[in-house]
């Protein structure tokens, strides 16, 4: 069994070698062999043995009541204090591994990816980079070391989106990433200030001790709940700040996987589960909300996408809504399982996309083809037969994602509906939280399908191209067999892991944990509801989910059903899906666009009437002022009195020099008529 100085010594190497990593690869990179990629991955991989011995330590002593903390003074001005550290709980292992896995899984898969960059090293650096923050937000044990670990994923995210920013649109899309988390954190810094105002610390633990207490409640909780929730929105893009995210695949598409599938925007999911005790009720209900309109919404969009990364992009969008319904409904736990088997499927699809658009960059590389997009689905087709182990990875995780039997996400998306199922039953007036939880599955299994029929069935959509698709080298696909194997039911049914066992570890976890919040759902009513919740929900997913999958199948692969005669009928609501809704453009229009407009009319205020009229006014009068004082300081004080009277002293000072003459009969003179006239002025 590992002790407390163990625990912490793991944790502090975990945090710290992918930033020494990185301060080596941006100082050194270039002059290293290979351009030091062999330093990012060998200290990410020791990240991951480190992390994987926590986990098996946690399961070979498991305690649902595990926890560990480590904490020193960063400030302390006496009434104002902050203390920075981690807290190592159970939670917080099984998410190092999943950042410490995918992670690897993207080092490993961009030594071939990105083979030949211009930036190479520089690319490896920012991994490290986006790996230190990551981690420090999962260690994190206090509300102000989250928030700095919080921004440095904001930075990281930033670097790595842009990293090809010789291109308008990756530019762009790192600087609508990082302007849109900004909005959410604002509201997320501003909770965090509320909780701090009312209680006096940032500590997790004390935190939830003040709220028990009553230190803080009611309308001003429900605020302070609102505003660490609205850091989620933005980090895990929920509606109405999911518009980053996919234009964020404009970075490299390990970047993609590594961000936007399994960390970055799982850590606004795990923001929710940490913080889940300072949640009122009222706070909870517009969580669950926001999640199940967001899962539903971005899933609308999905089905109509063509570009691969695009689809992807919209499905993490709606799964990250189905983990924000499940925290909203109190389930938290299955949220964060959810969150597991999620990073494991989700960075598979992605790394299988970055294989696919791998095989067409050099097929149409050697056909000097530079006009045709290698990302657009409507250009493959057939590709099972070329890219084997790409193809059936990728129908692994799918078959994940839509919840069909025997592998991960059947487990955890139904752990999710249960939950769901069991809230509308005891509260029959939110029943559109069932809505947006099943139509969403529906929806996924579709799209999902939809991409797998498109992509590698059927006739190649474009034969030449076609003729130069290969499969991708190993170091590209050992990532994809991997997480295919880990989307796999088996992993999950092991002792302590299946959710629904009533020793399966998440199940321990519910039992160990209670919200504090008066109001709240006990760990003991969730757990009952979704037990027995979950063979309703289990009969009405695998029935939305064969819905999908056979229209996906008729449409498709047996083209029973024609997309186009479908899109035709549609009209406007299938327009609507394909231009996402025209959020982009209506934002631009009712929000980008007059915010430009006050700016201007402000700037115009500013500097052609304040500063014109007033300041550079102000100035011009102080200026002639000045002039008409140094005139009376000058031409009259200083030239009329004083250096007047300098003028009459040296007058009289000329005319008594004359009277020093030096001749003794001269002063007997000027003495006899000094005293003829005092002889006179007394006779008078």
């Amino acid at each position: 069994m590992m002790t407390g100085n163990i625990i912490t010594d793991f944790s502090l190497l975990i945090l710290f070698l992918p930033l020494v990593a990185f301060t080596i690869n941006i100082f050194f990179g270039k002059r290293l062999p290979r351009q030091g990629d062999w330093v990012s991955v060998g200290a990410i991989l020791i990240t991951l043995i480190l992390s994987l011995s926590l986990l098996i330590n946690m399961f070979m002593n498991w305690d649902s009541n595990f926890s560990h903390e480590a904490k020193m003074s960063w400030i302390d001005l006496g009434a104002f204090k902050i203390e920075l550290g981690f807290w190592v709980d159970n939670i917080t292992i099984v998410m190092l591994v999943v950042v410490s896995l995918i992670s690897s899984m993207t080092h490993i898969f961009s030594l071939e990816y990105m083979k030949g960059d211009v930036r190479y090293n520089r690319y490896y650096a920012y991994l490290g980079l986006f790996t230190f923050s990551m981690n420090g937000i999962v260690l994190a044990n206090n509300l102000m070391s989250l928030y700095i670990f919080w921004e440095l994923v904001g930075v990281s995210s930033y670097l790595l989106i842009g990293h090809w920013f010789e291109k308008h649109s990756a530019a762009d899309a790192s600087k609508k990433a990082f302007l849109t988390n900004r909005v959410g954190d604002i509201g997320f810094f501003i909770g965090i200030m509320l909780m701090f105002t009312a209680i006096g610390s940032f500590n997790f633990q004390e935190l939830f001790t003040g709220v028990s207490q009553g230190m803080i409640g009611g309308t001003l909780l429900t605020l302070a709940g609102v505003g660490l929730f609205m850091g989620a929105v933005g980090k895990s893009s929920q509606f109405p700040l999911h518009i980053w995210l996919p234009d964020a695949m404009e970075g490299p598409t390990p970047v993609s996987a590594l961000m936007h599938a399994a960390t970055m925007v799982a850590a606004g999911v795990y923001l929710t589960v940490r913080l889940f005790p300072l949640f009122s009720p009222e706070a909870l209900t517009i969580i669950a909300y926001v999640g199940g309109f967001t899962a539903l919404f971005a899933a609308s969009i999905a089905i109509t996408q063509n570009d691969i990364k695009k689809v992807l992009a919209y499905s993490t969008v709606s799964q990250l809504g189905y983990m924000i319904l499940a925290v909203g409904v109190g389930n938290y736990v299955a949220a964060f399982f959810h969150l597991l088997t999620h990073a494991m499927f989700k960075a598979c699809l992605f790394y299988g996309s970055g294989s696919v658009i791998h095989a067409m960059h050099h097929s149409l590389h050697d056909l000097h083809d530079h006009d045709t997009d290698p990302q657009d689905m409507r250009n493959m087709g057939g590709f099972k037969s070329k890219m084997p182990i790409t193809n059936w990875t990728m129908t692994i995780a799918t078959l994940a994602i839509a919840g069909v039997p025997f592998f991960s996400g059947f487990l955890s998306k139904d752990a999710i509906l249960a939950g769901t199922l069991a809230y509308v039953q005891h509260h029959p007036q939110h029943v559109l939280l069932a809505v947006f939880g099943f139509g969403a599955a529906a929806i996924t299994a579709f799209y999902m399908f939809r991409l797998i029929f498109m992509t590698f069935h059927g006739e190649p959509k474009m034969p030449k191209v076609f003729e130069g698709i290969h499969e991708s080298p190993k170091v590209m696909t050992f990532p994809l067999v991997l997480l295919a194997g880990l989307s796999f039911f088996l992993f999950y049914t092991l002792p302590y892991f299946n959710p629904f066992s009533d020793h399966g570890w998440f199940t321990e976890l519910i039992k160990a944990t209670n919200s504090v919040v008066p109001g709240n759902p006990t760990a003991a009513e969730i757990y009952e509801g979704v037990h027995h919740a979950h063979y309703l929900a289990m009969g009405l997913s695998l029935a939305v989910a064969a819905l999908g999958i056979g229209l996906s199948y008729l449409m498709y692969m047996k083209q029973k059903l024609s997309p186009e005669a479908w899109a035709g009928k549609m009209g406007f609501l299938y327009k609507l899906s394909l231009n996402k809704y025209y959020f982009d453009e209506n934002y631009n229009r009712f929000l980008y666009q007059p915010f430009l407009k006050l700016s201007r009319a402000v700037a115009y205020v500013d500097w052609d009437l304040y500063d014109k009229y007033f300041i550079n006014g102000f100035g011009r009068v102080t200026n002639v002022l000045s002039r008409l004082t140094g005139r009376m300081d000058y031409d009259g004080l200083d030239q009329t009195l004083v250096d007047g009277v300098g003028r009459s002293a040296q007058g009289l000072g000329k005319q008594l020099k004359k009277v020093q003459t030096g001749r003794l009969q001269n002063y007997m003179l000027f003495a006899l008529i000094g005293v003829i006239i005092i002889l006179i002025v007394q006779a008078i």
